[in-house]
């Protein structure tokens, strides 16, 4: 089976690579390339695509979307110059600023979950949407008795003391033992036959994700909590950034 090396589960800095071409076919009226290594990141895990370019010395890819089916990733767009052939050289980039723009929002929904520990809230995470135009993080738990209006000033004042903590985030690769000594909570989705990815932030707090974040929270200029409600029977924290374009 064809499978393709995910720079970024351990090195998420990286937003360029070399790689050689394995398969070029169509699909629904676009190229998709399949190659043996990438930096692009496929969505999942609430993160978007990637976008950006894989170019040779006679050819140049856009990249439209990026998705991981099974072992490899499959990169969706058009050749705007000529075409790759199977074992040809290319080189990979990623559009950086998009990249940055889903960094900052990924981690600013970790970011909420940790002010929600802090403040001993008794919400367990289940899932995060980390998209530009509506950002959330949903919650098992409940708002009965609790002031909205207070509670969201709350969880944004504690978000963004944690982001002018400026704290590190780091990856550390894990056995499912060791995981349920380090985190807070455990996904039921974890598998306890691998290794598991975890984002660190600061010292001591580990998440299992597998998404792309910031070096450091200060990345994050501010996080506003929108709205609290409840949706479908779980707490829905939505939250907007600033932040700063790369270049």
């Amino acid at each position: 089976m064809i499978s393709t090396i995910r720079l970024y589960m351990t090195n998420p800095e990286q937003l360029m690579n070399e790689a050689l071409v394995l398969e070029v076919f169509e699909e629904n009226h676009r190229k998709v390339l399949i190659l043996d290594k990438t930096c692009f990141y496929p969505q999942g895990g609430g993160q978007p695509y990637d976008k950006g370019v894989i170019k040779s010395s006679n050819a140049f890819f856009e990249v439209e979307e990026v998705r991981l089916i099974d072992n490899y990733v499959k990169h969706y767009g058009q050749f705007v110059k000529s075409d790759f052939t199977p074992n040809q050289q290319v080189c990979c980039q990623v559009d950086v600023n998009r990249r940055h723009q889903h960094n900052c929002l990924h981690s600013a929904g970790h970011i909420v979950d940790m002010a929600v520990f802090k403040l001993g809230l008794n919400w367990t995470p289940e899932k995060g949407h980390h998209f530009p135009d509506n950002s959330y993080v949903e919650y098992s738990g409940t708002l009965e008795n609790m002031d909205k209006e207070q509670l969201k000033e709350s969880i944004e004042t504690t978000c963004n003391k944690l982001i002018q903590e400026d704290l590190k985030t780091s990856i550390r690769f894990v056995s499912h033992d060791e995981l349920k000594h380090l985190c807070h909570f455990l996904p039921n989705y974890i598998s306890e036959e691998h290794q598991i990815r975890l984002v660190v932030f600061g010292e001591d707090f580990f998440i299992p994700c597998g998404g792309t974040h910031v070096q450091t929270l200060s990345e994050i200029a501010k996080i506003t909590i929108r709205k609290i409600k409840m949706e479908k029977g779980r707490v829905r924290v939505s939250y907007a950034i600033m932040h700063e374009h790369v270049i």
